[in-house]
């Protein structure tokens, strides 16, 4: 089953919908119906890093079942560091960058690795939003929600057929 998740609108193709606002799942049941899940609680509007890996992590985390998994996000950070193995580097270097300085959000690259392990992920980068006002860093905030994501989860999915 192929399951297309979008970390924000922007990564849905909508350049001017905010960034960072919740993770968009589409999938399609053994029905043939499309079905799209929003899991926006505890959001800002940002286009951080630490939100696009939160939002890519919550969409890998709602599933219950191995999928196929399209994981599409406007972080080209997101996209490159594993498209271009720098998670692969990451790890054998223990966590360090080529500066030798630590690598920033450690523990939510290493949630995203397991999230992403029973399923077949492909990442690709959309064009965002760059230059839109919405296009904010909110460090602090980002933070607090990554923080704290349990609630989020609290909408899982347990059937992929509605």
């Amino acid at each position: 089953m192929l399951v297309k998740i979008y970390t924000d609108g922007a990564a849905k193709g909508n350049p001017e919908g905010p960034g960072g606002y919740g993770t968009i799942l589409e999938y399609r049941a053994p029905s043939g119906q499309l079905y799209t899940r929003e899991f926006s609680g505890g959001f800002v509007k940002t286009t951080n890093n630490r939100m696009e890996l939160l939002a890519a992590i919550v969409g890998l985390e709602a599933l219950t079942k191995p999928c196929t998994v399209e994981l599409y996000s406007d972080s080209k950070y997101l996209v490159s560091a594993f498209n271009e193995h720098w998670i692969d580097k990451w790890i054998m270097n223990g966590w360090k960058s080529a500066s030798k300085a630590p690598v920033a959000n450690v523990p939510l690259w290493k949630r995203l690795l397991k999230a992403k392990e029973p399923h077949d992920v492909s990442f690709i980068w959309v064009k965002g939003h760059a230059g839109h006002p919405q296009n904010e860093r909110c460090d602090s905030l980002a933070t607090a929600a990554a923080e704290d994501t349990e609630h989020l989860m609290e909408d899982r999915l347990d059937e992929y057929d509605g």
